[in-house]
């Protein structure tokens, strides 16, 4: 058994398990086709009782609720292709109801989750010990009896991909259905619940606009065998050309200088016509290590303190002295490839079949609500597609069954101003609450309305 499948959450429970559909590919074999379960093992077996200690002691169980269901947490290797359509294998996990409640038995519904943008090469879904993002999916929904599928994406955990094709709407499309496929084989032969044959589609940041080219491509390419429920997409950059163009004309979202190394290298490497060299693009020094810089084996502190990334906290120092990417290319961005780039990849040209919804806040510094969400609902609603989009700064009437969501989220943010002051904050804790706001803040209650959405829709039939 390698490494990999060791050491991870609490003890082991089974061997890596080959695939019956093709070998590796290792040896000389054949390639396994798109899809195929390549590798698989049980790493943990959380109880209902140890999801619910750790929902207490991190205040998530006014939101999530006593788990129902104790849950199988699976890591598995699949079969995909990268933009070049290059056989490349990816990793994901897969969260499994178990128990002997209604809600934990028979055939259940399936999620497939897309994670927000990680700068860690080692980023897991299969690790719920210390990924929050995984811990929240494990709570909401494996807990409460939902199959959970979330790749981890190409580049990422055990990937054999070269480079991490960010925000490539159609080749994150296809690795996310290429990990479900392998996913449902992997729970099919497991036995156990099974996958009832509702789809729902959900991600947060990155992942929300991963969720909904997903459900693009499912609908377009794959609706003989897959039918989407429902989609759920939460803080995506749906608007990518939009919320770029802000950037560049001045109003920099907290976190580009990690966002723009990774949309660089996954557009010249999609479509190799972004720059010539990366000093055309790129300051020095960064220039000399900036494709590929992400993800990486390093921690964000220290690719700083190496001058890989501009020392800058707020993540907004693009331009100018110090700043990570030239003035030429900021004066030739309107016309350039890669805002053509951006364009390819933003998702207002399509209009949903299934049930779909939006969740974010209005002062988010990092995915701008403003040019993503409503600019999203709007252009449904000129094809006639009613699409919600909850905004947590707009609380509705106390009235209201979500009230209590919009309500504790104000009272998050308020705890975590005072937690500032307390710390010696002289702004009314009004910088935590920015640092804090899209990466900690949002995610657990656009998760619980997303969650109560795919519940009503479940619940009407859909």
């Amino acid at each position: 058994m390698s490494a990999r499948w060791g050491g991870r959450i609490g003890s082991v429970v089974a061997a890596a398990v080959l695939a019956a559909c093709g070998g590796g590919g290792d040896d000389g074999a054949a390639t396994p086709a798109r899809g195929a379960l390549v590798a698989s093992a049980r790493l943990a077996q959380v109880s209902a009782a140890q999801i619910d200690t750790g929902t207490t002691a991190s205040g998530l169980m006014g939101l999530a609720g006593a788990a129902q269901c104790g849950v199988d947490v699976r890591l598995v290797d699949y079969q995909s292709v990268d933009p070049s359509g290059k056989s490349v294998r990816g990793s994901e996990g897969v969260l499994v109801p178990t128990g002997t409640a209604a809600a934990c038995t028979g055939n259940r519904p399936v999620l497939l989750y897309a994670h927000g943008t990680s700068t860690a090469k080692a980023k897991n879904m299969a690790d719920v010990e210390n990924d929050t993002e995984a811990k929240l999916l494990m709570a909401m929904y494996a807990a409460q009896g939902f199959i959970v599928v979330a790749p981890n994406y190409q580049g990422y955990e055990s990937s054999t991909a070269s480079f991490h094709p960010y925000l490539n709407a159609e080749s994150q499309a296809v690795d996310m259905i290429d990990g479900l496929r392998a996913a449902l084989t992997d729970v099919k032969r497991a036995g156990g619940v099974q996958p009832s044959g509702k789809l729902l589609v959900s991600g947060y940041s990155q992942g929300g606009h991963v969720a909904m080219a997903t459900q693009k491509v499912l609908e377009r390419d794959h609706a003989s065998e897959f039918t989407v429920t429902a989609l759920g997409a939460m803080s995506g950059p749906y608007n990518l050309v939009g919320l770029t163009d802000a950037a560049v004309a001045g109003t920099v979202n907290a976190g580009a200088t990690l966002f723009v190394p990774l949309l660089l290298t996954s557009y010249q490497k999609s479509y190799g016509d972004i720059y010539t060299r990366m000093s055309d693009v790129a300051q020095s020094p960064y220039a000399a290590t900036l494709e590929g810089l992400l993800p990486s084996t390093s921690s964000v502190t220290d690719l700083m303190a190496a001058g890989k990334l501009p020392a800058d906290a707020t993540f907004t120092a693009l331009w100018g002295t110090g700043g990570l990417l030239t003035d030429a290319f900021r004066a030739g961005y309107t016309t350039s490839n890669f805002r053509a780039a951006l364009q390819r990849n933003t998702l207002l040209d399509w209009t949903p079949v299934a049930p779909a919804a939006l969740c974010g806040g209005a002062n988010d510094p990092t995915v701008f609500w403003s040019v993503n969400a409503p600019v999203a609902q709007a252009a449904f609603a000129s094809r006639g597609k009613t699409v919600p989009a909850w905004n947590l700064e707009a609380a509705p009437a106390t009235t209201d069954a979500t009230y209590p969501v919009y309500a504790a989220f104000a009272q998050a943010k308020t705890r975590t101003a005072q937690a500032a002051v307390s710390a010696g904050a002289t702004d009314g804790g009004a910088a935590a609450v920015q640092s804090a706001y899209h990466g900690t803040l949002v995610p657990p209650f656009c998760t619980t309305l997303v969650r109560g959405y795919f519940q009503q829709v479940l619940a009407l039939g859909g």
